[in-house]
């Protein structure tokens, strides 16, 4: 037996792929975000060491989440198991971000097929950390590239994998885990030291889905006519050539498979940071870089799906 029914992984990843982040409805991830904020003042005036206020913003952050969801479940099954079931499927689609991440990219690659690279420039900076202001056209394609490979592990893979194994519960643990490294996890001054404990927790939470979506964009590639053995060979070659342990697997698996070079110099805050590159210039970084990319995602995500039917099948069998 599996621990969430079939309909509801099925379901969320079609209200996912059909209407995006949900807008009309409370979304758990904001909320994360108000207690981080909330609880970083706290325990910043309450605690003078930041190691230890960091530690305890993660157990407090990822406690909370699991308590709420947990409880709100449990009131929804006892009012009736129907009311359960439908709150099960909402929180479950609030996980997922494949649609999301697709629409934002999507508004990039319209502004600069319309020639408004101001526009692109501005898009481009609410999805990504880098500086934008001064980037050239290939150099916000690679962005973009870079952006949405990523985010295929953490936004995608990895909270899918966290609902089939356990549920809502487990997938809004892992957001929770996610949002604190995305507002607190910075290797700068004001957050070394307080967000190390959110950072190396989702170092620890992405280790396994990053290697599985970069595996499952290599599986994939063919589909798109895109290369199986340059995917598999540069995932191999340059998945460690990224400062994070995690996000160079599926760049690199989506560099090889597009034929093209990810990496280089970017700047933060106006200052430079040269980071090792990945892939080899094969072609050149164009809209359909991004295309490809998009296709890896949801071929990667279609792909799961598909494997954990099938073995859920044969476990039911068995």
């Amino acid at each position: 037996m599996t621990l969430v029914p079939p309909g509801i992984i099925l379901g969320a990843m079609a209200l996912d792929l059909m209407l995006g982040d949900p807008r009309r409805i409370p979304h758990p991830v904001i909320g994360i975000g108000r207690f981080i904020s909330w609880a970083e003042k706290v325990l910043r005036r309450a605690i003078p060491d930041e190691r230890l206020g960091g530690i305890i913003l993660l157990a407090a952050t990822v406690g909370v989440t699991i308590g709420s969801a947990w409880l709100l479940l449990r009131l929804a099954y006892l009012l009736h198991p129907l009311a359960g079931y439908v709150i099960t499927l909402l929180l479950s689609w609030t996980c997922l971000a494949a649609r999301s991440l697709h629409d934002e990219s999507k508004l990039v690659a319209k502004a600069l097929a319309a020639g408004d690279l101001s526009g692109a420039r501005q898009f481009l900076g609410r999805i990504v950390g880098r500086d934008t202001e001064q980037l050239d056209e290939p150099e916000i394609w690679r962005a973009l590239v870079e952006t949405v490979a990523e985010n295929t592990s953490d936004g995608v893979i990895a909270p899918l994998v966290c609902l089939m194994v356990g549920g809502p519960v487990l997938a809004l643990a892992y957001k929770a885990v996610n949002t604190l490294d995305s507002m607190v996890g910075y290797k700068n001054e004001h957050y070394l030291r307080f967000g190390w404990a959110s950072a190396r927790c989702d170092d620890l939470a992405n280790w396994l889905p990053a290697r599985l979506t970069g595996l499952l964009m290599v599986l994939v590639s063919p589909l798109f006519g895109l290369s199986l053995p340059d995917a598999w060979r540069i995932m191999r070659r340059d998945g460690r050539n990224h400062a994070s342990p995690n996000s160079g697997i599926p760049e690199a698996a989506a560099a090889g498979a597009l034929g093209i070079r990810l990496g280089g110099t970017n700047l933060y805050f106006g200052k430079p940071v040269v980071k090792p590159t990945i892939g080899d210039p094969l072609r050149p970084l164009t809209r359909d870089s991004w295309i490809g990319t998009i296709q890896l995602m949801y071929g990667a995500e279609g792909a799961l799906a598909l494997l954990w039917l099938c073995g859920t099948a044969v476990i039911e069998v068995l």
